[in-house]
């Protein structure tokens, strides 16, 4: 059976373009989407979290910061607002960037400040991902 072609694309650059993926599992905001080959015609909003694709026994993880997932004819397009593979991420920088984004989110929630509110959970959410890839990466 011929696999997935999976590309992901930010912004900034394509960071990855695979051919013969036989398992996609993304973040979706309804959940855990796995796409498998000839799955149905799809588009998704996607949430920071985890990109994982399978290729036989080889495992890639991805972390996503947000975007859209659309499936046709066997391929798998991400637009990502930001992503990157397990491999680039600091994980010091990760929790630093976390730690940072929690007293932003305390100092907003004292100060009743809506609009750094939003922004701190944001970067928040992405920290978390980016925090959840390296693990999940290191987990195989």
């Amino acid at each position: 059976m011929a696999g997935l072609t999976l590309t992901v694309v930010s912004p900034e650059r394509e960071v990855l373009r695979e051919e013969d993926v036989t398992l996609v599992l993304a973040p979706s905001v309804e959940g855990q989407l796995g796409i498998l080959p000839r799955h149905a015609p799809l588009i998704t909003q996607l949430e920071p979290g985890t990109l994982e694709l399978r290729r036989g026994a080889e495992t890639q993880h991805f972390s996503i910061t947000g975007g859209f997932l659309e499936v046709m004819d066997n391929t798998v397009t991400v637009l990502a607002d930001a992503s990157e593979n397990a491999s680039e991420i600091s994980r010091e920088r990760a929790e630093a960037a976390r730690e940072a984004a929690v007293r932003d989110l305390e100092e907003a929630r004292r100060t009743h400040d809506d609009m750094m509110t939003t922004q701190a959970r944001l970067a928040l959410l992405r920290a978390l991902a980016r925090l959840r890839t390296v693990e999940r990466s290191r987990r195989g």
